[in-house]
Formats: structure tokens, C-alpha cells, sequence
């Protein structure tokens, strides 16, 4: 049976070969939908597949591309990888999911493998602080997106949370509920200060100076994660204990629930808990506990809008950071002070 060619789609449908092409692309700018319903129906009637392999080499794309994460655990990383899947997949494009888990060592061997597979762009949680590999994809006009995390040096379309804003949701709520002594605990800034536990911790220092409460040093703890229940002890074992914690992330949150299980603290009688990143098991857990939302799904598909701009549009692009709103998720896990 003769393979099937383009050629024989353009025949029938009564167009050219180019409009097909532009089709298949998914290039419908200036093609109207009665042409568009007409090659979808000939492909259909004929059964044709594309040759994805032959148009990658014409079109030196290979329809791909990569995400590379810091921390596939965090609930962040698994809202934004299923919304830029989603959106990519619509445009006809795979994507390549790397797990760096936290170690710029990794991620940066990630990046020169997907630049080996040719992928069409990166969208990266970047875990490191080194700009040199970033700067030689920008110079060179490659598609590149940064998620959650920021480098400094490095100018490139970035998408990320409003982070001291959910801070201030955070110990607002505390502060109208009566309480003074609140503590903050994340996970380590890291070397080179990972942008939102960066952020976060400057804006936990600001909203208590804000809100005329003292600031305790004491009270804020950046700790790895299997020390976390321990800074819980100390915390609550300290002359004047905080009666609130904000957790700094998803992961800090589970850790702080795990530990009251464990040791008795009934939430939020003895102890009022606010969690930034909505968690699933927030929702779950017995009260439901009050989380400061960020939009995960809608950062992720914002980000591969983009990457499919960066893609189709060659040349250098502005580069933009685009900070998206905190949202207070109310919940039963605070306690109002007389």
C-alpha cells in the first residue's frame, strides 16, 4: 500500500501543500475555519500520520520540551508540570520531565543532555546560582522560562508566586485572630537563597515589624527537613513560646502536622497553624488547615504559553517576572486569643 504523503492530503482537501503544513503545525492565523474543518476531515477520511521525524529535521524542531524541576515533592511542582503538559500536549508538543532534586550539579547536566535531545526550550526550576550556562542559552536566543525561582544575573521570562505577600496573608490573619508571638519555619535558604524561602523569610520580618509586634529571632527557624520536628520542640519549649506557626512551604507543613500527631498538640487549641502552598493533605487533615494559596495551575500554564511564544516568535524576546497573586485559604487551624 502506498504510504500516504502531504501532497495527497493537499489533493483532496483542494488546498496547497503549504496550508496543510501550516495545519498540521497548528499555525491557523490566517486560515479560515471552513479550511481548517476540510483538512481535518481529508486527514481523518484518509487516516494520514504525520511523519513527526521527517518534520523535525525540515523544521530543525523536534516538538519537545523540557522541564527540569528542584523538588518533584513539592504539591508546586506537580500542579505546574500537569497544567504545562496540558497546554503543551493541545500544541503538539511532548514534554521531558527532570527531577533535580535540589542540586545544581544535576540540573546542570540535565540542561546539556535536553540541549543534546535538541528539545525546543526549557522550562526550569533552577535550583543553582550560577549564570554562566543560563547566559549562553539567552544569548543564543534559546527558549527559556524560569518557574518559582529567580538567578541572580540572569534575565530571562520568570513566573513566580508574590511571595511576601503571602507572608503578610499569613501573619495578618494571626495578628486579627490576637495572636502576638508568632513563629516562621522553612526549610534552608541555601548558599545562595533560594528565592521564595528568601523572600518569604524577609517578608515574615517586615509583616511583624508592620504590624508593631517584636520581632523575636528565636521565632524564626531554617532548618533541613528531618530537623524540622525538632525545631518544633524548641519552639514550644522556649520561656515564651509562639502560640502561632506559619510554615514556609508544603513540605515544612507536613513536617510541623507530623510532629503535633506525634507529641499530642491538639491544633489549634495549643497551637494555631497557617501552611503557605495549598496542599492537598491540608484539606484533609482533621481541622482543615488554613493555607495561603498560590496559583500553581495558572503559573503553569501561563508558563508554557510563553515557552510556545518563545518558540514560534524568532528572536529575542523582553524579558519579564511575572509575580502572581497569594490567596488566603480559610480553614479551621487557628485559634482566636481572648
Amino acid at each position: 500500500m502506498k504510504k500516504l504523503t502531504i501532497e495527497d492530503v493537499a489533493q483532496k482537501a483542494g488546498v496547497s501543500k503549504s496550508t496543510v503544513s501550516q495545519f498540521l503545525n497548528k499555525r491557523f492565523k490566517y486560515m479560515s475555519e471552513a479550511t481548517k474543518k476540510r483538512i481535518a476531515e481529508v486527514i481523518e477520511e484518509l487516516n494520514y500520520q504525520p511523519n513527526g521525524l521527517a518534520r523535525s529535521l525540515k523544521q530543525n524542531r523536534t516538538h519537545m520540551v523540557g522541564i527540569i524541576v528542584a523538588n518533584i515533592d513539592y504539591s508546586l511542582s506537580i500542579a505546574c508540570i500537569r497544567a504545562i503538559e496540558n497546554e503543551l500536549q493541545r500544541n503538539g508538543i511532548q514534554v521531558l520531565i527532570c527531577n533535580a532534586d535540589e542540586n545544581a550539579e544535576k540540573e546542570s547536566k540535565y540542561i546539556e543532555t535536553l540541549i543534546a535531545r535538541q528539545v525546543d526550550g526549557l522550562i526550569v526550576f533552577p535550583t543553582g546560582n550560577d549564570p554562566a550556562l543560563y547566559t549562553r542559552l539567552i544569548e543564543a536566543n534559546y527558549p527559556l522560562v524560569f518557574m518559582d525561582r529567580l538567578v541572580d544575573g540572569v534575565t530571562t521570562q520568570s513566573l513566580l508566586l508574590d511571595n511576601e505577600m503571602a507572608v503578610k496573608l499569613g501573619i495578618a490573619e494571626f495578628v486579627r485572630s490576637g495572636h502576638e508571638r508568632i513563629a516562621l519555619l522553612s526549610l534552608p535558604l541555601g548558599s545562595h537563597g533560594v528565592t521564595p524561602r528568601k523572600e518569604r523569610m524577609s517578608g515574615y520580618k517586615k509583616a511583624i515589624e508592620e504590624a508593631g509586634l517584636t520581632l523575636h529571632e528565636e521565632y524564626i527557624s531554617s532548618v533541613q527537613r528531618e530537623e524540622l520536628a525538632a525545631e518544633v520542640d524548641r519552639l514550644l519549649g522556649l520561656p515564651q513560646p509562639p502560640t502561632a506557626l506559619l510554615a514556609s512551604n508544603d513540605i515544612a507543613l507536613a513536617e510541623i502536622l507530623k510532629a503535633a500527631n506525634r507529641k499530642g498538640i491538639v491544633i489549634p487549641e495549643e497551637l494555631s497553624v497557617i501552611g503557605i502552598d495549598d496542599a492537598e493533605f491540608a484539606h484533609i487533615y482533621n481541622p482543615v488547615i488554613t493555607t495561603i494559596r498560590q496559583p500553581a495551575y495558572e503559573m503553569g500554564m501561563q508558563a508554557a504559553k510563553i515557552m510556545l511564544s518563545c518558540i514560534e516568535d524568532e528572536g529575542p524576546s523582553v524579558p519579564i517576572t511575572y509575580r502572581f497573586p497569594p490567596t488566603l485559604q480559610q480553614g479551621q487551624s487557628v485559634k482566636r486569643k481572648n
